[in-house]
């Protein structure tokens, strides 16, 4: 009987000892539980935390960037190089005699047989691109500068012209119109991926404001394709008048089919924006940033530039020009 009892005794002690590691696994498992949770927590937290901070950082640089650019464009503006060229050709051309480099920035010009102030006949010259002499008459970079607008404002021009700007028809006008001279026009094109192109015409002049400033062009050279001209005569722009919302002279009369619909008016198809449209043709390098939610027919477009039967999309641009020799002129 005795013998009984000691292992009856021995049983419940196994068995109590057993319970009680079951009970302790049980309380490591959850306290091990809540102490991955805790840490679990604890880096979410710190993720969060980072992630609050480089989103902060970004912004802090991007503000600095866009600081840094508007200073750099707010030296040129307030201290234009004083000359008495007709033009950024000329200028190279006086100054060049006395110094070896002459540097891109804000030039005053005073081109021939105009009244135009020295103050309102400033220009960005680009000294350094293609042996230099460029007057640079349009400029689109950031998108920070809205080409939506009236006919008033893209005769006298708009814009910061270290940055993005349309110089105006009026003093383009005046430039390319001097006597005994000839200016060629460059289109240089950056896409999105940053491949380049280029339109280049032997000859670039504009009619006068009671033809609204008709564009005439040359030969074309280059690697985007002549899309002032386009494939057919219904998308040539050369020689057409130049256009916006108030001053309609596109030709669509009384519709233009463009991007297989009618268009009633290509300034206002294209967000209000100015341009030699001809029943619309095929460039428009006033158009909409691509950033900006539009239609693609609305943003910059250069419909001769294609990559693999795509159309290149385009992020920059800048249109300038520069005189030519005239053979036999004395």
């Amino acid at each position: 009987m005795s013998l009984f009892k000691a292992k009856k005794s021995i049983i419940t002690e196994t068995q109590a000892k057993t319970i009680n590691l079951q009970h302790a696994i049980v309380s490591y498992t959850r306290n091990t539980r809540k102490l991955i949770r805790n840490l679990i927590d604890d880096q979410q937290k710190a993720l969060e935390f980072l992630s609050s901070q480089i989103i902060e950082l970004t912004a802090k640089v991007n503000t600095l960037s866009s600081d840094v650019q508007r200073s750099s464009c707010d030296i040129f503006s307030v201290k234009p190089m004083e000359s008495h060229g007709k033009d950024c050709s000329d200028i190279q051309e006086t100054l060049g005699a006395v110094s070896p480099k002459i540097p891109s920035g804000i030039y005053i010009i005073q081109p021939e047989n105009t009244d135009v102030s020295f103050e309102e006949s400033t220009v960005f010259c680009e000294m350094d691109y293609m042996e230099g002499g460029w007057t640079v008459i349009q400029r689109r970079t950031d998108g920070l500068t809205d080409f939506k607008r009236m006919w008033s404002q893209y005769l006298d021009g708009f814009g910061h012209l270290p940055g993005e700007h349309w110089l105006g028809l009026r003093k383009i006008y005046n430039i390319v119109n001097q006597r005994n001279t000839r200016f060629q026009l460059h289109v240089s094109l950056v896409s999105q991926d940053d491949t380049t192109a280029y339109a280049s015409y032997d000859n670039f002049w504009l009619e006068d404001e009671t033809k609204f400033f008709a564009i005439h062009l040359g030969r074309y050279a280059g690697s985007a394709g002549d899309a002032f001209r386009g494939y057919n005569q219904e998308q040539n722009q050369d020689t057409a008048p130049f256009s916006t919302s108030d001053v309609d002279n596109d030709g669509c009369s009384p519709f233009c089919n463009f991007a297989d619909k009618a268009v009633e008016s290509c300034s206002m198809n294209q967000n209000n924006t100015g341009w030699w449209f001809n029943q619309c043709g095929k460039a428009n390098l006033n158009g909409s940033p691509l950033d900006q939610d539009l239609s693609s027919q609305s943003h910059i477009h250069w419909d001769t530039w294609t990559k693999n039967g795509t159309l290149v999309k385009i992020k920059s641009v800048t249109m300038k020009i520069r005189r030519v020799e005239i053979p036999n002129l004395k």
